[in-house]
């Protein structure tokens, strides 16, 4: 199989990973891992936090499954994805700021590479479902050529 059939294969697998994962997350939301969660939630956000929890337990549950069913949609779907891991991260820096332990991270080290995977998860989305490649705010010569 030559590199190019593979990887759209490759990015239909990657998409279904990433929407499990936040299908998984959006249930931890609103069950077993509720507290770790609430802990996460900044004292500076101003709605209560649990509904902050259970919001963005609903939006992690629905974006999980646009990335797995709404195929015809997945470049729409990556930038909303994308874009709802640039909304919490300052929550995860507010973690690390704060020092607040949640999901076993207990250290200023653990708390910070954290950090780091949350480029990696907006890259993963916008690659998966190769939004990265339709850009709309890049001007595109060909479209003006029409």
């Amino acid at each position: 199989m030559k590199p190019e059939a593979r990887s759209p294969i490759i990015r239909t697998v990657a998409r279904w990973i990433l929407g499990a994962f936040l299908i998984s997350a959006g249930i931890a939301h609103l069950t077993w891992a509720r507290a770790e969660f609430l802990a996460q939630v900044p004292d500076w956000v101003p709605l209560d936090a649990d509904f902050v929890v259970i919001a963005s337990g609903v939006v992690e549950i629905a974006l999980g499954a646009a990335l797995i069913l709404l195929v015809r949609f997945r470049v729409i779907v990556g930038w909303v994805v994308a874009a709802f891991f640039v909304a919490i991260f300052p929550g995860n820096i507010s973690q690390f700021v704060t020092q607040t332990d949640a999901f076993g991270l207990d250290s200023d080290l653990a708390r910070g590479v954290r950090l780091l995977f949350q480029p990696v998860l907006i890259v993963w989305a916008l690659w998966a479902t190769e939004a990265w490649k339709y850009r709309p705010f890049v001007r595109n010569p060909r479209r003006e050529e029409h």
